[in-house]
């Protein structure tokens, strides 16, 4: 099953599929077999970095709308 993120408006970063996830020392996180989670984008969780839904009360704000990205500058 290909890896699908979906960034929600005012939410989280929902990512679901065959994926992996690791902190910054490269160490793997267990999902235990799941398949779908949820990151925090409000910075506000006490579950970081999975979001547990506080986006809804403090008062995180951020309209996503798909764009085109302009192309890559070359490496120099």
């Amino acid at each position: 099953m290909p890896t699908t993120i979906i960034v929600k408006s005012n939410g989280s970063i929902k990512v679901e599929g065959d994926f992996e996830l690791y902190d910054m020392q490269g160490n793997k996180f267990d999902l235990n077999g799941r398949t779908r989670i949820s990151l925090c984008r409000c910075g506000e969780s006490k579950d970081k970095p999975f979001c547990d839904s506080t986006h809804r009360t403090c008062g995180f704000r951020s309209e996503i709308v798909a764009r085109v990205l302009p192309p890559l500058s070359p490496k120099q």
